[in-house]
């Protein structure tokens, strides 16, 4: 096992891998920027760094910073985390360059599917099912409308590098792929330092469904069930859940055997997701992406696997052997996901504050991944995720239950929450149906 990790991200992913570090005995080192001082992973950590200034360019994106509090603490290797630095093949090859263990993936493999157009290439040429799109980035508007008539209309536009809907459109005409490709090639160029642009065929009603995989020590990749994350506003997931009630048994099958032929296909190591678009009317699926890093609804799979999912990532970056049987994982019961967030619940806007009260439900198969609590404030410099707002049950229903429950006793005040929201979804006769798809947020607020 490793002796010390430095964990290069901030609020509740930081403290959920703290927790585990904490359990195995693993020292932990903290970093924050000034304006999180006082937020609870600071305190859960052994040690803790300042690194910058409230801008996340200066502190959590600040790689020398990062790596300097590595060294200055002793720390023996860097989990990043997701967002910030998690996906950057760059900085994790300075990482291993630096003499530290990068708890992740190869930077190649980072690298081979960090560009959605080469993930989408090897995915083809490895035999994962793809949606018609473009084999390479679409150069100009021209281009664009030529690949849009051979793909077939509707079409998505999207950003080939980077991640969570930005710089991502759907266009049922081209007067509507004019409308939005440059703003999709400024938003990639904005927000991920690259213009490339692709193009693929749109599924106007389609499941967002995705595969846990954990590449092992010895080279064998596994996948661990599947969680359907269709729940989403501005193409960002705000519930998920496992397992998905749109999949039948076959179509589960096909999905997981492709997935551990994407993780195969890049040598893949340690924890990532395989994303799928199910078409609901063809009861078929397409590849979408590939997270080199474990995701934020992590938690799901955790509950009905029990497997701890950080854990086998420090266990897999130090060349060990994982703690369960790999042959023998069998999921039980439902779980589901909700992401609190300080927005509004109508227009997702983002609400920051100070919090002034904070009081989690408590209970059976209730599990909260807070990052905050009662005084800290939630500033506009990062993404407003409060906490994950977990449930496990015995089936949907009871999971279902118990998560109406969870909603109305969690007690967040000094802020909007989303919260109202959630208590929305779980009410929705769609949604607890079962029979929804990723178009369900913007029926229920339209």
């Amino acid at each position: 096992m490793l002796e010390s990790v430095l964990v290069a991200n901030r609020g509740e992913i930081a403290r959920r891998v703290i927790a585990t570090a904490r359990r195995l005995g693993v020292r932990s080192v903290a970093v924050y920027s000034e304006v999180d001082a006082d937020l609870p992973y600071v305190a859960d950590a052994d040690e803790a760094v300042l690194i910058g200034p409230a801008q996340a360019a200066s502190s959590y994106l600040n790689e020398p910073a990062v790596l300097t509090a590595a060294r200055q603490t002793g720390a023996q290797a860097i989990h990043p985390g997701y967002g910030f630095l998690a996906e950057n093949a760059e900085f994790a090859a300075r990482v291993i360059a630096a003499g530290l263990t990068w708890v992740g993936p190869t930077p190649d493999s980072m690298a081979q599917m960090g560009d959605k157009i080469n993930a989408r290439n090897l995915m083809e040429q490895a035999g994962v099912p793809v949606s018609a799109g473009t084999r390479q980035p679409v150069a100009d508007l021209a281009a664009a409308l030529t690949a849009a008539d051979q793909i077939g209309y509707p079409v998505m536009i999207k950003a080939s590098a980077g991640g969570g809907g930005i710089g991502m459109t759907a266009a049922a005409d081209p007067d509507q792929l004019a409308a939005g490709f440059e703003t999709a090639r400024s938003r990639a160029e904005r927000f991920f330092g690259s213009p490339a642009i692709l193009l693929e065929r749109f599924v106007p009603r389609a499941r967002h469904v995705e595969v846990q995989i954990l590449g092992l020590a010895d080279g064998r990749v596994l996948a661990l069930g599947e969680r359907d994350c269709s729940v989403q506003r501005r193409h960002q997931k705000v519930a998920e859940e496992t397992p998905s009630p749109g999949v039948s048994p076959a179509l589960r099958a096909r999905m997981l055997a492709a997935a551990v032929t994407a993780g195969e296909t890049v040598g893949y190591l340690g924890a990532g997701t395989v994303e799928f678009l199910v078409d609901v009317e063809a009861a078929d699926f397409v590849f979408l992406e590939m997270n080199t890093r474990l995701q934020v609804e992590h938690p799901v799979t955790e509950l009905v696997t029990g497997i701890d999912l950080v854990e086998q990532q420090f266990r897999i970056a130090a060349g060990a052997d994982v703690s369960f049987a790999p042959d023998a994982v069998a999921p039980t019961g439902h779980a589901l996901e909700l992401r609190v967030y300080a927005e509004d619940s109508k227009r997702f806007l983002p609400s920051p504050g100070t919090i002034t009260a904070w009081a989690e439900p408590t209970g059976p198969g209730v599990r909260v991944d807070a990052g905050y609590a009662a005084g800290n404030t939630v500033t506009p410099f990062y993404d407003p995720l409060l906490a994950k707002l977990c449930v496990h049950g015995a089936d949907r229903a009871e999971a279902l239950a118990r998560a109406r429950s969870a909603v109305e006793a969690f007690t967040i005040s000094g802020l909007k929450t989303n919260l109202e929201f959630h208590a929305d979804l779980l009410a929705s006769d769609e949604f607890s149906s079962g029979d929804y798809d990723t178009s369900l947020v913007g029926r229920l607020r339209p």
